[in-house]
């Protein structure tokens, strides 16, 4: 298996070390949409889609104005997953599977570039996206996105432990090396996609934390103006502090084995995305 990390988006907040934790305060935030594309004995697989190229042509109505204006997004029509993929030498109708840890817009505006693909997802996920109960619900999941009518796949919340991890779960049509871990909180059927490369284990956590100091064993911290924002998207306050807390005691004890990352950061996706990691795929 190749792993390739790309960049599906990028947003540019105001806030300053109040949101990324960096040095300078007047300045943009500069945040990622961390998408990955995997080359499998199954095909291609994407985990994630980013904006898609239809925020180029319809951003409002794509995105959502509360959202263009909150996180002022790079609208680069080089940016769309669809479109790294053939610079990468692929042909993006062979990307057959994509997985999703959920479905706000800046996960699955991408969807609608790979109509053929088949859409992993948890199926409360899905529930949440097409029966939307709150104010919320309806600005994170647009319906535009979704009027193409994806071949999903929803997935029940069952499986096996893994590394202290309960009810994760293989998923059908693709290899054992990949696999949906149950991480909700911030929506309900948000989820954590699990990569086995043959030399360690990738976890794609999504939305589960923002920043890489909220996984500190001993410490855990985050920028003050995203710790808000963390809270004003959650959907369900217990379950995302209780899977954090899993997420660090997952790094705490296995660190050695797996390396988390979340969807956002940009300082862990420019650790990961300097060169593709190699292994072989059984």
């Amino acid at each position: 298996m190749r792993v390739h990390h790309l960049n599906g988006g990028t947003l540019r907040p105001l806030g300053g070390r109040l949101l990324d934790g960096e040095a300078g305060l007047f300045r943009r935030a500069e945040m990622v949409c961390h998408c990955l594309l995997l080359e499998t004995d199954a095909g291609l697989v994407l985990v994630e889609t980013g904006f898609g190229t239809q925020a180029t042509h319809r951003p409002e109505e794509w995105l959502g104005r509360r959202f263009l204006r909150v996180s002022s997004p790079d609208i680069d029509a080089e940016q769309p997953v669809v479109r790294q993929i053939a610079r990468l030498g692929f042909d993006p109708g062979d990307v057959r599977h994509i997985v999703l840890t959920h479905l706000d817009l800046d996960h699955a505006g991408g969807l609608v570039d790979f109509p053929q693909a088949t859409v992993h997802v948890y199926a409360e996920e899905l529930r949440a996206a097409e029966r939307p109960r709150t104010t919320l619900d309806r600005s994170r999941y647009r319906a535009a996105q979704f009027a193409h009518k994806p071949k999903w796949a929803p997935h029940a919340g069952v499986g096996e432990p893994w590394l202290g991890l309960e009810a994760v779960r293989e998923l059908d049509g693709l290899p054992p090396e990949i696999l949906l871990v149950p991480l909700a909180g911030h929506t309900r059927g948000h989820a954590g996609v699990a990569i086995d490369t043959g030399g360690g284990w990738l976890l794609h956590a999504g939305d589960a934390y923002f920043h890489p100091g909220e996984l500190d064993p001993v410490r855990p911290h985050c920028p003050p103006a995203l710790a808000l924002f963390e809270s004003m998207m959650q959907t369900e306050k217990r379950a995302r502090l209780h899977n954090q807390q899993r997420l660090r005691e997952l790094a705490r004890d296995h660190g050695g084995r797996v390396q988390i990352f979340s969807a956002h950061n940009s300082a862990e996706y420019r650790h990961h995305a300097g060169t593709p990691s190699k292994a072989t795929a059984t």
